[in-house]
């Protein structure tokens, strides 16, 4: 009847797709991570969406690249390609909570972008283990500096 929907059933769950990915890629711990910050030839890449940066602040040094975009950036056959992901450094990648960073790190390696990792427990687990985070601003007029 009209109005009435089915409820959605996925073939494959977040979860599953996480799993999936996470199988098939390197990941590290925070610990493992902090080690790697700041050393040459290690680029750190936040998939958090500006506005999350803005509210919780980054990692220093960290390169914003959106999550939506991260493909585009990669391919160097892309009008939106950019350069830093032709350097031939290892890219730390994280989110939030590192599902995201997760399904991308699978897809820059499924790529050919190596060599990727993403750090387990994302930018919370970092934050929480007392490691360096910045204020980040937001980069169009209009914000203040305190």
């Amino acid at each position: 009847s009209k109005g009435t929907t089915m409820p959605l059933r996925v073939r494959k769950s977040v979860a599953q797709m996480v799993a999936e990915a996470t199988a098939e890629i390197e990941t590290l711990d925070v610990e493992q991570a902090r080690a790697l910050h700041g050393q040459p030839g290690v680029t750190f890449v936040d998939l958090r969406d500006p506005r999350e940066i803005w509210r919780e602040g980054g990692i220093p040094g960290a390169v914003s690249a959106p999550r939506g975009m991260i493909e585009f950036w990669i391919d160097p056959g892309s009008p939106y390609h950019r350069d830093l992901f032709a350097s031939g450094n290892r890219f730390v990648f994280f989110c939030a909570m590192g599902w995201r960073s997760a399904l991308t790190t699978k897809t820059a390696q499924d790529m050919g972008l190596t060599p990727v990792c993403h750090i387990e427990g994302g930018f919370d687990a970092w934050k929480k283990s007392g490691a360096p985070v910045e204020s980040v601003e937001p980069k169009h007029g209009g914000s203040k500096k305190s």
